[in-house]
């Protein structure tokens, strides 16, 4: 029995010696801590406009949709940081003055070197997808998640700080339709999407470069459109709403995220058993958190109802992707009350 304990321990002691070695030989890498310092840069309070336009039509027929432009204030907080893993959560503060309410936005996870990406591969599915040394070295992965911490994209990039200016561009991935448009329209299936994140002296700005496809039989694009999201430092709004909501509902999201982790950790392609606009599942995730926030709900028993409604709402049983599309497109069953069918 001592001399299991004692190997345990030396293993435990080799690890961390290993990990403190790792960790110094970063610390000592001048690129390493300028990445690090943007990405820590892109946390703060700010006054933010979304802004996208169509620009060229590419299928036959197509007419360039209005542009689109929204903007309100959006809170950018570290939530961890374990040195080679940065996460970022966005809380947008909305309503008129004294009558501001806090609402969980997107969130971007950074891991250092990475060795699986999250990946969107259509019709609201997923899958870690394996890194090769070759990618990763230097690199950092980008994994973006919904407001219900559900998995929305990831890819891996390198940060360029070439000309006194730190910006990330990483190839182009798939991506799920943005919500402006999965409540909207019907006609294409995913973004094939480049997103530069870029530091600025102002704040930071997203910029995008999208690709409509449509993957009804052989993939195609429909249009090209830009985006631009510019977060520009701002404290002249109500800040604390935000922070307030962030304290008493973090543990809530903490336990949230770790069963949405596990799910990736499994190591199998995994999707939601709904396609479109998924409101059954991120209404009552939102709804959990709101009563821990009022103190009506424990944390406790708040996590074991939100990894109900993820397992009930959740499958490996994802099927082909011309399935999943084909679903997407079928024509939807209207539902009537008693009431309404009076």
């Amino acid at each position: 029995m001592f001399k299991m304990t004692r190997t345990a321990a030396a293993a435990a002691l080799f690890c961390a010696a290993s990990a403190t070695a790792i960790a110094q030989g970063q610390a000592d890498d001048p690129d390493f801590e300028q990445d690090r310092e943007a990405i820590l840069a892109m946390a703060g309070n700010y006054d933010v406009t979304f802004d996208f336009r169509e620009t060229v039509a590419l299928a036959e027929g197509y007419e360039l949709k209005e542009p689109k432009r929204s903007g309100g204030y959006e809170m950018v907080r570290v939530i961890e940081d374990t040195g080679d893993f940065i996460s970022l959560q966005h809380i947008l503060v909305v309503g008129k003055e004294g009558e501001e309410f806090p609402i969980k936005h997107w969130r971007q996870d950074w891991t250092y070197e990475p060795s699986e990406v999250l990946t969107f591969i259509g019709g609201n599915a997923w899958e870690m997808r394996a890194v090769p040394e070759s990618e990763r070295d230097g690199a950092w992965s980008q994994e973006v998640y919904q407001v219900d911490d559900a998995p929305r994209y990831g890819a891996v990039g390198e940060w360029d700080h070439d000309n006194n200016v730190s910006q990330w561009t990483p190839p182009a991935e798939w991506r799920p339709l943005p919500r402006r448009d999965m409540t909207t329209r019907d006609d294409y299936d995913a973004v094939l999407a480049v997103n530069r994140h870029t530091i600025t002296p102002f704040g930071w700005v997203h910029e995008q470069n999208n690709s409509k496809l449509s993957l009804q039989g052989e993939p195609s694009v429909l249009v090209r459109e830009i985006g631009l999201n510019t977060y520009r430092l701002d404290d002249g709004f109500a800040v604390e709403v935000g922070d307030s909501y962030w304290s008493a509902t973090k543990d809530y999201w903490a336990g949230v995220r770790d069963k949405w982790e596990a799910i990736e950790a499994a190591g199998e392609p995994f999707g939601l058993t709904m396609q479109g606009e998924p409101e059954p599942l991120y209404q009552p995730l939102l709804a959990l958190a709101g009563e821990v926030e009022e103190g009506t709900k424990t944390v406790e028993v708040a996590i074991a109802e939100a990894e109900q409604v993820i397992d009930k709402y959740t499958t490996t049983e994802i099927g082909t992707l011309e399935e999943r599309v084909a679903e997407a497109h079928a024509p939807k069953e209207e539902s009537h009350s008693a009431a309404e069918e009076g």
